[in-house]
């Protein structure tokens, strides 16, 4: 009974177990069925979710900007050096020289990767550790407190987006990033980045900043120090406040150089003794004083340089395309110019409306070495109104040799002595024309005509060689006429010109007859090494007798004329003046005394330079006349540049087709013996006719309306009162 209680009880305990275990069994598959379920829920869960996330970041990638090649090309400043090749100006929205990789030092290139993207040759574009750092930063933080972008990605972040930190605008840079490195080499990229950077101060990539914190050029960037390269490749993350030209940012610079240091050594760039020696050396070491803004240098030449630049050159930007103009520019002749003008300390100038402007060149090549572009409020500044070239004014007599006897000894072949009568005459429209004194010299040599700057024999000169041929002359010479016309009132400088034109007209008669257009740019260098010569075709526009004798007449006039004053002991100068007088309308309006002068011109040269002046005022307006002494201020200002910078003391060489004879100048072949004399009755009648003109009044005929007569007559000019040149 017992053993059978026995077994039975067994029987029960393992029936129980039995049980228990089923029901055991029963809850574990039954968990098993749920965790299943949350298992494929889950699975589902991800592939919804990765599936939304690819909509999302398709959808952000949508309107990624397309990888345009000349996005990556870096705006370069326009640099100006003088007429040696010297440095003057960088111009530009950005400060920037662009180099290659092979310009650039290895000690630089370690110290910007090191510190900006360590595994820059190891990733394609996005450094998966970096970012995926950065996404853990930023988990604990607001988006962009990190970026861990890589050198590729700044590239593309300063090309092509947006600076805002948002999701979206990084997709777009991961994507642009990754399409960039596949386009270009790690090299290209690197130089990208480099050229483009900004680095304070005005700078933008490395070799404008080692020039502007150390004073190295491009092509000598291996003169860097480590501790150099160090401050430089710091500067991006903050370029104002890691400045060490700035005396309190100089602690801030150390600490930030030391932490490039510290990289460039974890990175096994440097030893540790290199390290230490580098954070030991001053931050101020090597650097030069921070630039002051003091603004364009010679900036009216330079005005002038860029007018002759995109005037040539079309569709260029000087503001990004990374010019090098090589230009005419002589810095001390244009220095003393500018104190001329602008100072009472070498011309005693009337007042501040007084105004001047000239053009100063080399007479053999017509580069133009200095320019007075305006005086005080009129001082021409850059991109401004200049008054050496785009002052449009009556030249007065000055135009005499350009117009009336170049061309005729060009022509006819008048010797110096050619004789002239000079008497009553009128142009062809009726209207009188008098001489400055409003007398009559009867018989006269055109030396003597062009000497003393009478009007008459100007005009009759003219006439011998005909309006066509000496229009043609003078166009020659560079000298433009409106509508394409000359009139006989030219022939005593009624037309328009400026000092430009002046000076390179006149620089032919002192080159033997060659003419070489005045330039202010020698040559414009591209980025990419094509070089444009600005350098005029000399062109003969004149036999070298017509030179000669245009000038030995003109020396009589330095020597013994009307401009004396402008004469300069020990050079062999040439030259002409030039006034005009104001019309009887603006004399009775604004007061003015009737021999008051408008304009005054002095216009010369010798073997080495060429002068063009013009002085006079604006506007009229009380008290705006010249008068006396102040009509010569032109001549003063001539004579101080040639004094000052006239060291050629050689002589203009007598061509062999020219000989003298009585102190008069003859051409083989032309007049070979002096000509007859007029008839002495002649001076019988130039009694009388100076009689008689001496009865008129001293203002002469009236004369036309400012914008001058209907094209039939032509205009008339001011001189016609009297004035002298």
């Amino acid at each position: 009974m017992s053993e059978e209680r026995y077994r039975y009880r067994q029987e029960r305990i393992q029936a129980e177990k039995a049980k228990q275990k089923q029901k055991k069994s029963k809850r574990l598959t039954k968990k098993r069925s749920w965790m299943k379920k949350i298992g494929i829920a889950c699975i589902l869960l991800c592939v919804i979710s990765v599936g939304i996330g690819a909509a999302e970041v398709a959808n952000m990638m949508k309107d990624t900007p397309k990888l345009d090649s000349s996005k990556l090309v870096v705006p370069l400043s326009t640099k100006f050096y003088d007429k040696d090749g010297k440095f003057l100006y960088e111009y530009g929205k950005e400060r920037r020289t662009e180099i290659t990789y092979s310009q650039l030092p290895k000690m630089l290139e370690h110290a910007f990767i090191a510190t900006e993207d360590a595994r820059f040759y190891e990733h394609h574009g996005v450094d998966i550790k970096g970012t995926s750092r950065a996404i853990l930063e930023n988990l604990t933080g607001h988006f962009g407190a990190q970026g861990g972008s890589t050198i590729t990605q700044q590239v593309i972040k300063n090309s092509f987006l947006t600076p805002e930190k948002t999701i979206k605008r990084k997709v777009q840079e991961w994507e642009l990033a990754y399409q960039l490195e596949k386009k270009y080499s790690k090299h290209q990229i690197l130089m990208m980045y480099l050229n483009k950077i900004y680095l304070g101060n005005g700078s933008y990539g490395v070799a404008a900043a080692a020039k502007t914190y150390y004073g190295i050029d491009s092509n000598k960037l291996n003169q860097l120090t480590l501790p150099e390269v160090a401050m430089l490749a710091g500067l991006p993350q903050s370029p104002n406040n890691y400045d060490p030209t700035i005396a309190e940012n100089r602690t801030a610079a150390t600490n930030r150089r030391n932490v490039v240091l510290n990289a460039m050594y974890k990175q096994g760039y440097i030893s540790e003794k290199e390290m230490a020696a580098a954070k030991d050396a001053p931050i101020t070491k090597g650097l030069i004083p921070r630039s002051k803004n003091q603004g364009m240098p010679y900036a009216a030449f330079l005005d002038a340089v860029v007018k002759e630049v995109e005037g040539k050159l079309k569709n260029v930007d000087i503001t990004s395309d990374g010019l090098s103009i090589y230009t005419t520019l002589d810095p001390k002749a244009q220095e003393y110019a500018d104190k001329m003008m602008n100072t009472d300390s070498i011309i005693a100038y009337p007042n501040d409306r007084f105004q001047g402007a000239f053009t100063f060149l080399d007479t053999k090549t017509g580069e133009v070495r200095a320019i007075g572009s305006g005086r005080k409020d009129y001082k021409a500044s850059f991109k401004g109104n200049n008054f050496a070239i785009d002052i449009s004014r009556q030249p007065g007599s000055s135009f005499k040799p350009i117009l009336d006897y170049g061309p005729t000894i060009e022509n006819l072949k008048w010797s110096t002595a050619h004789p002239l009568n000079d008497q009553p005459t009128t142009y062809s429209t009726g209207q009188s024309i008098s001489n400055w004194d409003h007398q009559y010299h009867g018989e006269l040599s055109i030396r003597k005509a062009l000497q003393y700057s009478y009007n008459i024999p100007a005009l009759l000169t003219l006439r011998e060689v005909g309006i066509p041929k000496a229009q043609n002359f003078a166009e020659k010479l560079g000298i433009t006429f409106k509508d394409n016309t000359v009139y006989e009132s030219y022939s005593i400088g009624s037309n328009a010109v400026n000092p430009l034109e002046m000076a390179g007209a006149y620089s032919a008669f002192g080159n033997n007859g060659v003419y070489n257009a005045p330039h202010f740019v020698q040559k414009v260098v591209f980025p990419n090494g094509k070089v444009v010569s600005f350098k005029p075709e000399p062109e003969i526009v004149m036999h070298d007798y017509t030179a000669y004798l245009v000038t030995d007449m003109l020396r009589t006039v330095v020597k013994s004329g009307t401009g004396t004053t402008a004469n300069v002991p020990g050079l062999d100068l040439a030259g002409k003046t030039g006034t005009t007088n104001f019309t009887d309308k603006t004399i009775g309006e604004f007061g003015y005394p009737q021999d008051a002068t408008n304009d005054s011109w002095m216009v010369g040269y010798t073997p080495q330079y060429t002068m063009a002046v013009w002085t006079g005022y604006v506007k009229n307006g009380s008290g705006n006349y010249m008068l006396g002494n102040t009509t010569k201020i032109s001549q003063l200002m001539f004579k101080n540049m040639m004094q000052t910078f006239g060291t050629d003391k050689s002589r203009f060489q007598q061509p062999s087709d020219v000989y003298r004879q009585n102190n008069e100048l003859y051409i083989k072949g032309g007049e070979n013996v002096p000509p007859p004399a007029l008839p002495k009755n002649n001076n019988d009648h130039n009694k009388a006719a100076n009689k008689q003109q001496n009865k008129q009044k001293p203002s002469g005929p009236k004369q036309p309306p400012k914008h001058g007569p209907k094209p039939k007559h032509g205009p008339m000019h001011k001189h016609n009162k009297g004035k002298k040149h």
